[in-house]
């Protein structure tokens, strides 16, 4: 079955299969994957994560996909439903995920989720000044993370960060934290938090000439909720998303 996972993950996003062979090994878990088989293959699946929002835990779903010859049936949204009652049955208090493209906000709302967690965004060229930044692992990136987050911030840990640092590094400065994959001379920052003005420096420092941050702001809505509970809180930020 995970043979048949990986290939319609590779089919849906043209991912190689090293690329995908790292998420089976870093971020899969069979509890946190559910899929629906058309002729005992796996048609439509996705997976999700652990978060938490003010202690109440919540999914992150990611990935999710449906092969060609499935495609334009609703199994997608079959899928989800199944998903969120599983979720429900296990004592997670909401759902969270960002749509791959703006056109998804409209089918996602149709199944109850609503825009959450605006982010901000900004790009800007290297400064003349290296700032003061220092690499870290996952564990002590989560930990700084913690003191960052703005309030309703979701908490993302674990396994989820084992899996980002397969393709992003982590770094700490005085005053800022910040997770980024840098690609030649160009750095994309999944999350800048703290210090944003630090930005210019950080680039220099990492040898990068123009860099794309994402930080807690209100420039476009990022992901969308769907709470299970009414005492669950509506997340605020959301910003290690795995794009």
């Amino acid at each position: 079955m995970i043979a048949d996972l990986k290939n319609l993950w590779m089919e849906a996003f043209g991912d190689s299969a090293e690329t995908v062979d790292k998420f089976f090994v870093t971020g899969y878990s069979p509890k946190r994957c559910n899929y629906l088989c058309r002729d005992g293959i796996p048609a439509t699946a996705l997976y999700w994560f652990d978060c938490f929002v003010e202690n109440h835990k919540i999914a992150y779903i990611y990935g999710v996909a449906t092969a060609k010859d499935h495609r334009g049936q609703g199994l997608a949204s079959q899928l989800l439903a199944d998903t969120h009652q599983r979720l429900q049955e296990n004592g997670y208090a909401g759902a969270i995920l960002v749509p791959g493209e703006p056109g998804l906000f409209a089918l996602y709302q149709k199944l109850g989720y609503r825009p959450a967690a605006k982010i901000g965004e900004f790009s800007c060229l290297r400064g003349d000044t290296p700032a003061e930044i220092t690499p870290i692992g996952p564990e002590e990136y989560a930990a700084l993370r913690r003191a960052y987050l703005p309030n309703g911030g979701v908490v993302q840990e674990a396994e989820i960060l084992e899996y980002l640092q397969t393709y992003a590094a982590f770094y700490k400065g005085p005053d800022f934290l910040l997770s980024a994959t840098a690609d030649g001379e160009i750095l994309t920052a999944q999350e800048l938090l703290g210090n944003t003005q630090a930005a210019p420096g950080v680039l220099q420092a990492l040898g990068c000439s123009r860099g794309q941050f994402r930080t807690p702001g209100e420039t476009r809505d990022f992901a969308m909720f769907l709470p299970f509970s009414t005492d669950c809180p509506h997340p605020e930020y959301f910003g290690l998303a795995l794009d």
